[in-house]
């Protein structure tokens, strides 16, 4: 199908359309036009195709070019490059991948509810004495390194040395000329001085690392928890080994000056030492928006000495605003990005556009119900205080059992953490409520280990398949929540026991919050609830793949029938919250779900939906429907 978007020419390539795809191109249309953009592509050293990683090794070989730096050259001259977040938010990936890439490109950043995480990930460092013990060796092998090259080759060294005295002019302009993606890591302060005269020879450098490398282990010696921000622990480096701020600021280029001299292949055995610099970099660069917190134990194992020195970011909008400053078109997109207004706050920027769609749908396909009661009248809750009651956990575990009876093939059920779920399912073994279910349904569980939950998840589908039902005991937040569909007969109904709020007495997390508080002036508790939502969101989503598709989403726990919590659902969830399924016992729950279950089981043909939810080219030039579909975005 030819689409024409006001002036584009958009080739699309089924035969019917969702009129909210069709509104959703036209919001994307305008906010491109807000600047211009790069409508024609580049020429390109491979034949016109759909490329993956293993297409582009085939094709090196063939040509004996490495398929490496043909992925490298490729992504400057392709129409679409899909990739990681990673590949643009993290500095040191960014750095080799994307930093070429066109001004005039337009990023999507899809399914990105979550970016704010990938963001505060990409720039935040954990050091433990394995990673020092690691480091360690990496600067002795660089001092024999260095020790040869200067028996064979000094010239080579002297040509570095000279280059540093220059400064690091070339990388300066090639940022004011917008060549390269500006890298957070590298602070542009730095790139128009030149190396400072301690670290500038080779030997001098790597005696400057080990004295560094020697206070981090000090500094990991620790009995009891040290929070400080990033000028006081400047301070206490510069008190205790006199390395002064500017040296520090360097490191991280002054390594990779070193290992292309030194003509190192294989970086990756130098992660350690890498790592190690970046921190250097950054904790001399900014003073704000990172804090330092030294453990001497992690939480899961508090009797076992084994301290981590965490360099944490707090504010996301440091690893993404060169991505907002230098390309032009950027859109965050997701089916569970709810509130939208949250987003421009924690990531400080100002949209041209927002807009939340509605779904259209010929027959309503998904049916949300809160059950906030068990039938003895006793409230659900995941809640700290209910969470070891006796009467809790039975309802709990009677709601999945009345489940299992009428739901046809495939149940998941999600729970607020790995704990929880253990504690859950052995209260139910004791009770013989897990008996019963497996008289319904097999039960599978996910646990942290990837191997048995894609054994899980493999014999889950399995039993689906062959009309034997299951159901699959999962975690908010884990493997299963976010990057895997249960299509069709693989979720007729999902579970949210209790709402998925993250660890809160996290030390991490506490400073982070903090942050929000004084600098965006997010109050804790709205973050929080934000955050526990959009999790719910994403885990109840799996079960809803298409307009096809049909299934329950059942959130149970009674905090979910206030206006706050429900507030901060997506908008084509809440749009299907009637009063009549907030506050549910689980009987009534189980009365509603049999009257959808037997509706959704009518005959539903294609020809049902056109004209409603999937219109032909004809039906869309309409200006009934052109009209119709104006209304679709919701303007915020």
């Amino acid at each position: 199908m030819k689409l024409n978007i006001e002036g584009l020419l958009v080739y699309f390539p089924y035969d019917y359309i969702y009129p909210e795809q069709y509104s959703y191109m036209l919001e994307l249309k305008r906010t491109l036009d807000a600047k211009e953009f790069d409508a024609v592509g580049r020429q390109v050293p491979l034949p016109a195709g759909i490329y993956n990683l293993d297409d582009l090794k085939d094709f090196g070989r063939r040509k004996g070019w490495c398929p490496y730096y043909l992925a490298r050259y490729s992504l400057l001259h392709a129409n679409i490059v899909v990739y990681s977040y990673h590949y643009l938010l993290d500095p040191k990936i960014a750095d080799l991948v994307s930093k070429e890439l066109s001004k005039k490109s337009v990023v999507v950043f899809d399914e990105a509810h979550n970016i704010d995480n990938v963001c505060i990930d990409s720039m935040s460092v954990n050091i433990t004495r394995r990673t020092l013990d690691r480091c360690q060796t990496n600067v002795e092998t660089l001092q024999s390194t260095i020790q040869k090259i200067k028996e064979t080759d000094a010239a080579k060294l002297k040509t570095e040395y000279r280059r540093l005295v220059e400064g690091l002019k070339e990388a300066n302009v090639a940022r004011e000329t917008d060549v390269y993606l500006s890298n957070p890591v590298l602070p542009d302060e730095v790139l128009k001085e030149a190396v400072p005269g301690s670290i500038r020879t080779a030997e001098h450098f790597v005696g400057f690392l080990k004295r560094f490398l020697e206070y981090l282990k000090s500094r990991l010696r620790v009995h009891h928890v040290v929070q400080e921000s990033t000028p006081q622990f400047l301070k206490d480096i510069f008190d205790k080994v006199c390395i002064d701020r500017k040296p520090l600021r360097f490191c991280a280029e002054r390594l990779q000056s070193l290992l292309r001299t030194l003509e190192i292949a294989d970086i990756a055995d130098f992660s350690a030492v890498t790592l190690i610099s970046n921190f250097a970099t950054l904790v001399s660069t900014y003073s704000q928006g990172f804090t330092i917190i030294i453990e001497p134990f992690e939480d899961r194992t508090p009797t076992i000495a084994n301290p981590v020195l965490h360099f944490s970011c707090m504010d996301p909008s440091i690893a993404i605003k060169p991505v907002f400053q230098r390309f032009q078109s950027v859109i965050i997109t997701s089916g569970t990005l709810s509130p939208l207004d949250i987003y421009p706050r924690i990531l400080d920027f100002r949209p041209v556009t927002m807009a939340s769609f509605t779904m259209t749908l010929a027959r309503t396909c998904l049916c949300p119900l809160i059950v906030g009661r068990g039938n003895d009248q006793v409230a659900l809750s995941s809640k700290f205080e209910t969470r070891e009651d006796f009467a809790v956990i039975r309802n709990y575990g009677n709601l999945l059992l009345e489940m299992s009876a009428i739901v046809p093939d495939g149940i998941v059920a999600f729970f607020t953490s790995y704990v929880y779920m253990e504690n859950i399912v052995a209260s139910w073994y004791e009770q013989g409520i897990l008996e019963n279910i497996q008289r319904n349904k097999l039960i599978f569980i996910e646990t942290p280990d990837a191997a048995e939950t894609s054994m899980a998840l493999e014999k889950y589908h399995e039993a689906c398949e062959n009309g034997r039902g299951a159901i699959l005991l999962s975690v908010a937040r884990g493997k299963v929540s976010e990057g895997i569909d249960f299509v069709h007969h693989f979720g007729r109904a999902v579970i949210m026991f209790g709402v998925p709020y993250v660890y809160t007495q996290s030390r991490i997390l506490k400073a982070r919050l903090e942050y929000l508080r004084d600098q965006f002036q997010i109050r804790e508790n709205d973050f929080l609830t934000f955050d526990a939502m959009r999790h719910a969101a994403q885990c109840v989503g799996r079960a809803i793949r298409g307009k096809t598709d049909y299934g329950l989403m059942i959130f149970a726990d009674k905090r979910y029938a206030r206006a706050d919590k429900r507030g901060k659902l997506p908008r084509w969830i809440q749009e299907h919250i009637t009063d009549g399924s907030l506050n549910l016992t689980v009987d009534e729950a189980v009365q509603l779900s049999k009257h959808f279950l037997r509706q959704m089981a009518q005959p539903f043909r294609q020809e049902d939906q056109l004209g409603l939810s999937l219109l032909t080219f004809e039906q869309l030039q309409s200006e009934e429907m052109l009209k119709k579909i104006s209304q679709i975005a919701h303007q915020t």
